[in-house]
């Protein structure tokens, strides 16, 4: 999905929801992420997603590496698998296109962060709007925003 133009993104967008049989969308909060990490957030929003659906899939490809499973629904993970299966890729494609439409919106009503241009990812301007405006409700509490190791000058 980052190969593809965000126009282009947002046209198979609405192709992918229109033809899928099924799918969902689901965020998971800061405060969660925060509190259970990225990997097991992510788990959550997996199980959640597959919660959502209406119809309950009999396989299950996962891109990444690692999945501890959801009931008793065989699965497989693919490492780069959104370059490799089509089901992926469009899964991938929604992913991106949801977020960055909930990016925009935040960025209507928290400007200072730049959210339209970085997407929420730690660029270094945005790291600088943090330390000098603090956080929203949407930032992560975890995430770091200086290198831990200080320098000394002698």
């Amino acid at each position: 999905s980052k190969k593809i133009s965000p126009k282009r993104r947002e046209i198979l967008r609405k192709e992918i929801e229109k033809d899928a049989i099924a799918y969902s969308i689901v965020n998971i909060s800061s405060e969660t992420i925060d509190k259970e990490n990225i990997l097991n957030a992510t788990f959550i929003a997996m199980k959640s997603a597959l919660e959502k659906l209406i119809v309950k899939p009999e396989f299950i490809i996962i891109d990444g590496n690692r999945f501890n499973g959801y009931l008793d629904i065989p699965y497989k993970c693919i490492v780069k698998g959104d370059q490799k299966y089509l089901n992926i890729a469009a899964a991938s494609i929604l992913a991106k296109t949801y977020r960055d439409n909930t990016m925009q919106e935040l960025h209507r009503s928290h400007p200072i962060y730049e959210w339209f241009k970085n997407k929420g990812y730690g660029t270094q301007e945005h790291r600088e709007s943090i330390i000098k405006y603090g956080r929203t409700k949407y930032h992560r509490k975890t995430y770091k925003l200086k290198e831990e190791q200080l320098k000394l000058d002698i």
